[in-house]
């Protein structure tokens, strides 16, 4: 079972205040930059996502039913901004890995034992964008 909604909620306004600084350039973390379904409105959700062949992974901790998942899957794609580069990514696919197989030794521990977030969304790189200062 993924972080609970609340958890989400209150890191919204707090976590998510102090990684959206280190996301654009940290390693395994990443910016998604996507638009609201309903408000149109442009979002910068910082989250944990990992080159994997020709796209990027990303681990979904507060499941398939955030915000943002849903954007990104409606909307067919969105930037990613990840290690001072940007992209346009597609092809949104949502699965299951219980495993968390291909995840980093520590992020596989955490999504395994602590959050228990076994949802994850793959994307293609469809075309680099530049760099990020």
């Amino acid at each position: 079972m993924p972080a609970p909604r609340w958890i989400a909620r209150a890191n919204r306004y707090g976590l998510n205040q102090v990684t959206r600084f280190v996301a654009p350039w940290a390693p395994g973390w990443a910016v998604v930059i996507h638009r609201g379904r309903k408000s149109g409105r442009t979002f910068r959700t910082p989250l944990w996502a990992f080159h994997r062949e020709g796209g990027y992974v990303i681990a979904l901790t507060y499941g398939t039913e955030s915000d943002w998942v849903k954007n990104v899957v409606a909307a067919d794609g969105f930037e990613l901004e990840t290690r001072r580069r940007r992209y346009e990514v597609g092809s949104p696919h949502l699965y299951r890995d219980e495993s968390a197989q291909g995840m980093p030794p520590f992020i596989r521990f955490m999504l395994r034992k602590v959050i228990k977030a076994p949802d994850f969304l793959r994307v293609d790189v469809v075309r680099e964008l530049g760099k990020v200062h």
